[in-house]
């Protein structure tokens, strides 16, 4: 069959230039760059590429009883002895913006006024659902959560909003959004993914960046992104966080590099490194994915920076250098700029040691130096380092908020409603219980005030769990609650049992606690026998059961899938879930969330839906509990009429594609349109489908819309035998719903 090759990999969403716009040109830009870069000393410039957590610089942590304190001799030092040039994080809490203020004040205080270039200090935070950091900000649902969502627009504006906040704290640089494919849901960190399909990460991740950075980062609104974390981080065999991977050349290509792509394309400015190894060799030292594809092939011009220690770790844990020298120089030559050491000044020592010894040549500190400096300057910093004064006014408004509600609202998927048990009727009497029912924390994860997120302790009074917000919808003599189970222990189920037999519906919440990163690997991804046992004895009463699953990661809940008769998948909606759940229960919002994952039916059959022709077989076959793409609503949509404007295309032609979508039910909703694409013949093996496509639309009862998508020839195309990318000739089949329309590429 004949192949088209395509230059460099390509991916189906194409965005933006390499950097949003600026006040001043690139070019302009670099002159300054290059002009203050001769005016420092060696040692100036390895302190710009060393990144210290705030803790180095502190006298007391933070805690939900004491104040954090910084230690301001440690921090002049660090910026003019050793001449630092990031710092991240918090020390271990979330801070008012007036606490900010007077933090990055302190900061840059020290920077412009007591050091010789007046070089302003790059601070970085991880805002992933919102301002996670600040108090009263808008926390919006976790990235799975925004993925089931399928609404650009709001994506868009959940960067938008979380960029206007945590600028507003005087932090202008976001570590987010996260790039990584989620086709590993045994992985701790899956919920900050947006989903196991390439597309649909691209496209979200993309609308982020934009939303984020707009076309002038320098604007008080607006901070530089950072994409993490490049490569493979998020497939790790074991299914543990920070763990090996093993992906081949060909896999990494088609699956997880075009996200990133797609993220530089978009305009990111900066870039993170996978903490693990991929086939044997730790990504911080791996100069092939750093350097030959990154800069080379995706011509990402922007800074790398390190993972937390993860320098040091390729001395101390991977055991690739034989000496803590030889990891700095192995991570900077591979093509690291920034290290986050985080606690000690040992990055900045042996690399200038290196430096001296010729071992690492200036030219490659001036260019990890001029990509941080010139990413200073578009943000601004250089003219003006401080915080706005106004900025606690910015920081969770009504109009944020009203956003993050709808986000919430539309994050919700209802994957089983028999015999219409839901909306429950208003007056209805209800047992609320389950371990996630009446905690903020299993509503908005880790990243949340704490790094872990588990501290309820941190989360404003003013929000609502699932139990309060049912309370205030139904009224609180209408809604009677009991605990049930914690997340793995029973606590008073038989009591439980006892209570919901007055009760004409019971709501109970499943799922997980919060956590982050590695102290969220498990061995179990079957929900815990506690959890199912309370549902189980439950169903014993024979009255309604409607389960919501507050999760990071889809627990196997198949043994009680058939004693609920509803059943929503909230995974983490944020700090608006529990009124959004609320108002889907109540009926006052339709569901319209959509799976962006493949809901696992047993744990050792974790397919994905992008499977290939051999997994078909009656004895290897894609069969999950819900299928990608999946989700349910209070009305029901017909598709029709699905055309395309040209049954042959050459490989430089565009696909025309329209379909009607009609409401036939009795309610106002909103639909996903999705529209997948498979390649019937391949060199290489081709998935049964794709998604190469999708909408949003509201329709009324009985209304009907015209849904168009443009599929380009680079959606046609894939990673070839020699790890090329390539169109390949022959026939092709779009589908939309139930319908299917035929194409030949000539």
């Amino acid at each position: 069959m004949k192949m088209f090759l395509m230059a460099v990999i390509i991916c189906s969403v194409v965005f933006g230039a390499e950097f949003p716009k600026n006040i001043e040109s690139n070019k302009e830009i670099d002159k300054k760059v290059a002009k203050l870069l001769s005016k420092m000393t060696i040692e100036e410039k390895i302190g710009q590429m060393t990144q210290l957590t705030l803790q180095a610089v502190s006298s007391q942590e933070g805690t939900k009883n004491k104040k954090h304190i910084i230690n301001e001799k440690a921090l002049e030092e660090a910026i003019v002895k050793y001449h630092v040039g990031s710092i991240l994080n918090v020390y271990n809490v979330a801070h008012s913006v007036e606490y900010w203020h007077e933090l990055i004040t302190k900061i840059q205080d020290i920077a412009t006024k007591k050091t010789n270039n007046s070089i302003p200090v790059l601070y970085g935070i991880d805002a992933i659902h919102g301002a996670t950091f600040t108090q009263n900000s808008t926390l919006f649902p976790q990235a799975i959560s925004m993925a089931a969502t399928w609404n650009k627009e709001l994506e868009r504006k959940a960067g938008e909003i979380t960029a206007k906040e945590v600028r507003a704290s005087g932090i202008p640089w976001n570590f987010y959004p996260g790039m990584d494919l989620g086709r590993q849901v045994l992985w701790p960190r899956f919920w900050e993914t947006f989903g196991e399909d390439v597309f649909l990460t691209s496209t979200m991740g993309s609308e982020y960046i934009i939303g984020s950075q707009g076309e002038n980062i320098a604007a008080p609104d607006k901070v530089a992104t950072c994409l993490k974390h490049y490569v493979g981080y998020s497939f790790p065999m074991n299914g543990k966080d920070r763990s090996p991977a093993w992906i081949s050349e060909r896999m990494m290509r088609e699956y997880f590099i075009p996200s990133f792509e797609a993220g530089i394309k978009a305009g990111a400015m900066t870039i993170m490194v996978n903490s693990a190894e991929v086939d044997g060799i730790p990504t911080h030292s791996d100069h092939h994915l750093l350097t030959d594809i990154l800069r080379g092939e995706l011509k990402f011009t922007g800074v790398v920076v390190s993972d937390w220690e993860d320098i040091k770790r390729l001395y101390t844990r991977d055991r690739v250098a034989e000496s803590p020298s030889e990891a700095v120089k192995m991570a900077v030559m591979a093509g690291v700029d920034m290290s986050m050491v985080p606690y000690d000044y040992s990055f900045y020592t042996l690399l200038l040691e290196l430096v001296q010894k010729k071992e690492v040549p200036e030219e490659r500190i001036n260019e990890a130096v001029s990509r941080i400096l010139k990413v200073k300057m578009m943000l601004g910093l250089f003219e003006n380092p401080y915080p706005e004064k106004n900025g606690a006014s910015l920081v969770g408004t009504p109009e944020s908020q009203a956003v993050n509600l709808q986000a919430a609202v539309e994050s919700i998927v209802m994957v089983k409603n028999k015999n219409n048990v839901l909306p429950l009727k208003q007056g209805a009497k209800l047992l609320v219980t389950g371990p996630t029912s009446n905690l903020l924390s299993t509503l908005n994860g880790g990243w949340t005030f704490s790094w872990q997120g588990n501290e309820d302790a941190l989360y404003p009074k003013s929000a609502n769990t699932v139990l309060k917000a049912l309370q205030s919808k139904f009224g609180a003599d209408n809604v009677v609650y009991s605990e049930g189970t914690s997340i793995d222990k029973d606590i008073n189920t038989n009591k439980t049992v006892e209570q919901a037999k007055n009760a004409d519906a019971i709501v109970v919440c499943l799922g997980e606690a919060a956590y982050c990163e590695t102290p969220g690997n498990f061995d179990d991804l079957e929900l815990d026998a506690s959890q199912l046992k309370l549902v189980d004895e439950l169903s014993k009463l024979n009255k309604p059961i409607v389960l919501v699953m507050l999760e990071g990661r889809p627990r196997i809940i198949r043994k009680i899938v058939d004693k609920a008769d509803a059943i929503l998948v909230a995974m983490l909606p944020g700090m608006m879930g529990g009124d959004a759940i609320a108002k889907i229960l109540s009926g006052e919002a339709a569901p319209s969330g959509k799976l962006p994952f493949s809901y696992p039916k047993y744990p050792a059959a974790l397919y994905h839906y992008d499977h290939k022709p051999i997994e078909q077989r009656d004895d290897l076959k894609y069969d999950p509990q819900w299928k990608f793409g999946f989700g349910l609503s209070y009305t029901t949509f017909e598709y029709s009429n699905l055309k395309i404007d040209k049954n042959v295309i050459s490989k430089s032609e565009d696909i025309k594609v329209t379909v009607n979508v009609k409401n036939t039910g009795k309610v106002e909703a909103l639909e996903s349109v999705q529209l997948y694409l498979c390649d019937l013949y391949g060199s290489v093996s081709r998935p049964v489908r794709q998604i190469k496509g999708f909408d949003k639309i509201s329709l009324n009862p009985g209304e009907t819309k015209e849904v168009s998508f443009t599929i380009h020839p680079d959606a046609l195309s894939f990673i070839g035998r020699d790890n090329t990318r390539i169109i390949e000739e022959g026939e092709f089949v779009i589908y939309v719903d139930k319908l299917e329309q035929k194409f030949t590429l000539k």
